[in-house]
């Protein structure tokens, strides 16, 4: 999006180290936004993750390795980007983590994991943002919520239900900031080609005999009718929109990119 410009203005996209994260901060630099990541992974290959942002597009970047299920560590990460940023201007929840199971046989532990950091880190991270987005009365919150916020799958009742949640809780914040220059709305990805979701893909073409290539084929022919993985590149893009002039009266929204899953 070459009409949107967030220059002087900071991005926090949480769980960015990989994945639709760090495709929607690259996007969110390429509109002039100062960025922090956060999220796990290799202390290098982060260092390398943010000077090459940082070159690519002349911006600022900082890094918090918050574990976002423990409310304290969030709050070390929201004060950490105020003392070295000045604040949140646009904040991206999207962090996130998936187990598979029935219901009768979800281990209690993962069902409290899936909803910490799927759910209720959002409600950490947003009212920590809000009170300095009101006082400069602009601000961007984003919750990546995925396509199983809209519908259910089998098997996924802790990440159906944080995500059903943080749709609701996305419309309760819209209605709450509705006459301000803040806005939040919902972003709803089908299918993208993420480590977790390789995972899926691995364990498919193990279980099913089939090769990587055509165990992906099968899970995206099963929900998704485009047949076509949605990509990080994407969804940054529609994530730049939604911090323009253009979408100020886009609130509330879940505005699901699923190649036509939720349309069946």
């Amino acid at each position: 999006m070459t009409t949107a410009t967030l220059r002087g203005k900071t991005a926090l996209v949480t769980g960015s180290t990989s994945g639709i994260g760090l495709g929607i901060a690259r996007k969110l630099a390429g509109a002039g936004a100062n960025v922090i990541l956060n999220g796990f992974g290799d202390a290098d290959e982060i260092r390398r993750i943010r000077e090459d942002i940082s070159a690519a597009f002349g911006v600022q970047t900082g890094y918090h390795n918050a574990d976002l299920s423990v409310a304290t560590e969030i709050s070390a990460m929201m004060e950490y980007a105020q003392a070295e940023f000045g604040s949140v201007d646009v904040l991206v929840n999207n962090a996130g983590i998936q187990h598979v199971a029935s219901v009768e046989e979800f281990p209690v532990e993962k069902w409290d994991a899936v909803i910490a950091i799927n759910l209720t880190a959002c409600f950490h991270t947003t009212r920590l943002a809000l009170p300095l987005m009101r006082q400069k009365n602009w601000g961007r919150i984003l919750n990546i919520a995925s396509v199983h916020g809209l519908v259910a799958s089998a098997n996924k009742s802790a990440y159906v239900a944080a995500k059903h949640g943080l749709i609701g809780f996305t419309k309760t914040v819209a209605l709450e900031t509705a006459q301000t220059g803040v806005t939040c709305n919902a972003i709803c990805p089908g299918w993208v080609l993420t480590p977790l979701v390789q995972k899926q893909v691995d364990a498919r073409a193990e279980r099913d005999g089939l090769s990587n290539e055509e165990a992906k084929k099968a899970l995206l022919l099963e929900k998704q009718p485009s047949g076509e993985f949605v990509t990080p590149d994407q969804l940054g893009e529609l994530a730049v929109f939604l911090c323009s002039d253009a979408a100020s009266q886009i609130r509330g929204a879940a505005w699901n990119m699923d190649g036509g899953w939720a349309a069946q």
